[in-house]
């Protein structure tokens, strides 16, 4: 059974992803002093422009399919960052970039791999490979 949508709930998630991009791009600039003010610059501002534009179009899907790409971008990054103060790192910290390595690789293959999941592919994206 579908739930009936308020008609205010719209403009309330638009005002919610504006806020939510303002609060990013807040949290971006107050980074300046920061030693490492460049990875969290970045950081903060991909998601503050990504909440912006699904403020102005809430049909916007693409971000759910990207999200996971920009998860493993950042985790990535600031795995990177830490290993910066201690490079090799501990067991914990090269556990962690193994799965972050391996996830990917193999989610992708996987994911090629599969005919059923290739079919609901754009066309853009079974052009490529």
């Amino acid at each position: 059974m579908a739930s009936a949508v308020a008609p205010w709930a719209p403009g309330l998630w638009r005002a919610c992803n504006t806020l939510m991009a303002a609060f990013f791009g807040l949290a971006a600039v107050v980074q300046v002093n920061d030693p490492d003010a460049e990875l969290w610059v970045v950081v903060y501002m991909i998601p503050a422009v990504l909440a912006l534009l699904v403020g102005f179009n809430p049909l916007v899907t693409v971000f759910s399919r990207e999200l996971s790409g920009l998860v493993i971008v950042t985790a990535w990054m600031a795995l990177c960052h830490s290993s910066s103060k201690n490079p090799g790192g501990g067991r914990m910290h090269l556990a962690i970039a193994v799965v972050i390595t391996l996830f990917p690789l193999l989610s992708w293959v996987y994911i090629y791999m599969n005919k059923e999941m290739r079919s609901s592919w754009p066309t853009h994206c079974k052009t490529v490979i």
